[in-house]
């Protein structure tokens, strides 16, 4: 037996999130029924993220135990001949058994991208948050400030949150305009609840319209409280961009 690790990249427009859920087709559905048809045996994977409907990924990661006699870095070979143009396989690898990658020490990066012109572009509509008004995204980058360390992040998550425990550390948040029309904001951090992430932005982007003064995010998070947050944003803006394990050796750089 042995546990191999996939680093998986997917446009998620067509599928129900990841996790496996009896009202559509998900990521991990599709992963784990393209394993059991290419190594004989029943796989059921386990991801990093669950990301929601709608959002992407370059980097999510999952584990599976395997009976198989294929070495771990093949098997993302032979997996993508068989998986939808959608879903691709970056990279596989053998882990130690005990590695579980929820639980282990990571470190999440997430990109949310927003088209911030005049007119909406239609190459952009599944990628990007179409905003007409104007941005201050510097208003951005001084309210972003406040979230930046290890607070209680309770304000910025779904209430349909089951954790218990909502303190989470961000390491850093980005804000940054590009070619006049698009702004990436790159968030990393330890960890994230339900949601967090499209909250945080849509409260950003509250900042960046001038309807909250920089400052208001701080007493946001002050108050625990979902109901004085923004709005969450729309998930197709929302892109899993890495996940970082520092403790895990990769024997095959």
């Amino acid at each position: 037996m042995k546990r191999v690790m996939l680093e998986i990249a997917y446009d998620g427009t067509n599928y129900c999130g990841w996790q496996i859920q009896p009202n559509g087709i998900t990521v991990e559905e599709v992963i784990n029924k393209t394993l059991t048809e290419l190594l004989k045996e029943p796989i059921f994977v386990i991801g990093a993220s669950r990301t929601d409907s709608g959002v992407h990924a370059l980097g999510n990661v999952a584990v599976f135990d395997t009976n198989t006699k294929i070495p771990g870095e093949k098997i993302s070979f032979a997996l993508n001949q068989r998986l939808p143009k959608d879903i691709v396989i970056q990279k596989s690898r053998e882990v130690p058994l005990d590695f579980h990658p929820r639980y282990c020490n990571s470190r999440k990066t997430y990109e949310y991208r927003i088209l911030n012109s005049r007119f909406p572009i239609p190459t952009e509509r599944l990628y990007s948050y179409f905003i007409y008004y104007p941005l201050d995204t510097d208003a951005m980058k001084k309210a972003a400030e406040y979230l930046v360390g290890e607070h209680d992040f309770k304000s910025f998550c779904s209430n349909r949150t089951q954790v218990v425990d909502t303190i989470r550390r961000v390491y850093d948040i980005n804000i940054e305009r590009n070619k006049d029309m698009i702004v990436d904001i790159t968030i990393s951090g330890n960890g994230f609840l339900y949601n967090m992430v499209r909250i945080i932005v849509g409260t950003l982007v509250k900042v960046g319209l001038g309807v909250y003064p920089p400052e208001h995010v701080h007493e946001i998070l002050e108050k625990k409280d979902r109901m004085a947050a923004g709005p969450k944003a729309p998930a197709q803006g929302l892109m899993l961009k890495c996940i970082e394990y520092p403790d895990l050796v990769d024997e095959n750089k």
